[in-house]
C-alpha cells in the first residue's frame, strides 16, 4: 500500500523558515534558519516521512535556494502565488496573521487544493532569469532618469544625471552581451529562441523575455498559456447581465514582452496584420484587438516549441 502523502508547509522569511507537517493526530511545526546549513537540516527532518508535499509562496527570491535544496533532495515542493494563498486564508475566514499560522495555512492549502509541483529551474534557466530581470530592472531605471532630465535646469545636476544616463546605458549594453553569449554557448536555448524568431514580430529579446519569464512554453495547451501569460478573457456575466470581458493576472513581464511583439506583428506580419483589421472592422477597439492578437500569438509560439515540425503560416 502507498503511503499517505503529509502536506508540509513552508513560510519563508529573509532569516528564518516556519514549517508545519500536517501529520496525525496533530500537526507538527518547527522553525530552520534559512541558510544552506540549515536546509539540509530541513532536508533531514523531512525524510522521516516517506511521502511529503511542501508548499510555499513565491518571496521574490529568499525562497529560491530552499525550494533547490528541496528539488534536488527529490521533495516535492510547490511554489505558489501569495494572492492565491491569501484568499485561500480569508475564504476560511482567518484573517490573522503570523510566520506559524502562515505555515499552517500553507499545509492546508496543499491538503485541499493538491497543487502541482514546480519544476526545478537548470542552471542556464537561473541564470538566464537573472539577467532578463536584471535587464529590465536598469531599462526602468534609465526610463525614470530620462524623464527627470527633462524637468531639471540646474546644469551640474544635468550633468550628473547624463552621466548616471550613460552608465545604465552601458550596463545595459553588457547585459545584452551577456544574454547573446549565453545563447549561443546554450544549444537548447539558442534552438528555442531561432524558434520564436520565426514568427514575424518576434525579436531576439522578446524570445529570450518569454523563455525567461514562461519556462512552461511549449508543454502547455492553448488556454493554458493564454491564462499564465494573462491575455485570456475573464467573463464578468451574473443573471441576464453580460459583462464585458477583462484580462487580469498572469506574469507581467511575459506580457510587456508580449505586447510590443504583438504591436509589431499586428501591421508587419500578413497572417496577424488580416486577424487585426478583420476585427477592427468588426467594431472592437483597437486595444481589444491587439489583446487578440496577443492571445494568438502567444499560442502559436507554444506550439511552435511544442512541435518544432510546425511552420507558422
Amino acid at each position: 500500500m502507498s503511503q499517505p502523502v503529509v502536506h508540509v508547509g513552508l513560510d519563508i522569511a529573509k532569516a528564518h523558515l516556519d514549517v508545519c507537517a500536517l501529520d496525525q493526530p496533530h500537526p507538527v511545526s518547527r522553525r530552520f534558519a534559512n541558510r544552506p546549513l540549515a536546509h539540509a537540516a530541513l532536508v533531514s527532518w523531512l525524510q522521516q516521512w516517506p511521502a511529503r508535499h511542501v508548499v510555499c509562496e513565491a518571496t521574490g527570491g529568499y525562497e529560491r535556494r530552499v525550494v533547490a535544496a528541496l528539488q534536488q533532495a527529490q521533495i516535492p515542493v510547490s511554489v505558489v502565488n501569495p494572492r492565491h494563498a491569501r484568499d485561500f486564508a480569508r475564504a476560511q475566514g482567518r484573517l490573522a496573521k503570523t510566520d506559524r499560522l502562515d505555515a499552517y495555512m500553507l499545509a492546508q492549502f496543499g491538503q485541499r487544493l493538491q497543487p502541482p509541483p514546480t519544476p526545478p529551474r537548470s542552471a542556464v534557466q537561473q541564470q538566464l532569469a537573472e539577467l532578463v530581470a536584471r535587464r529590465t530592472q536598469l531599462r526602468g531605471l534609465h526610463r525614470a532618469e530620462h524623464n527627470r532630465l527633462e524637468h531639471l535646469q540646474h546644469p551640474a545636476v544635468r550633468r550628473q544625471l547624463r552621466a548616471h544616463l550613460r552608465s545604465l546605458e552601458r550596463q545595459i549594453a553588457q547585459v545584452d552581451q551577456w544574454l547573446d553569449e549565453l545563447t549561443h554557448t546554450t544549444s537548447e536555448l539558442h534552438e528555442k529562441v531561432q524558434c520564436l524568431r520565426a514568427v514575424r514580430g518576434v525579436g531576439p529579446i522578446t524570445a529570450i523575455t518569454l523563455l525567461a519569464t514562461v519556462p512552461e512554453l511549449g508543454t502547455l495547451n492553448r488556454r493554458q498559456v493564454a491564462a499564465l501569460v494573462g491575455v485570456a478573457p475573464l467573463n464578468r456575466d451574473s443573471g441576464l447581465r453580460r459583462g464585458h470581458r477583462l484580462i487580469a493576472g498572469g506574469r507581467a513581464a511575459a506580457r510587456a514582452a508580449l505586447y510590443m511583439a504583438a504591436l509589431v506583428a499586428a501591421f508587419a506580419n500578413p497572417q496577424f496584420k488580416v486577424f487585426y483589421q478583420r476585427l477592427i472592422a468588426a467594431g472592437k477597439a483597437p486595444k481589444v484587438a491587439l489583446v487578440a492578437v496577443m492571445r494568438k500569438l502567444i499560442i502559436l509560439l507554444n506550439q511552435l516549441l511544442k512541435n518544432p515540425q510546425f511552420q507558422p503560416t
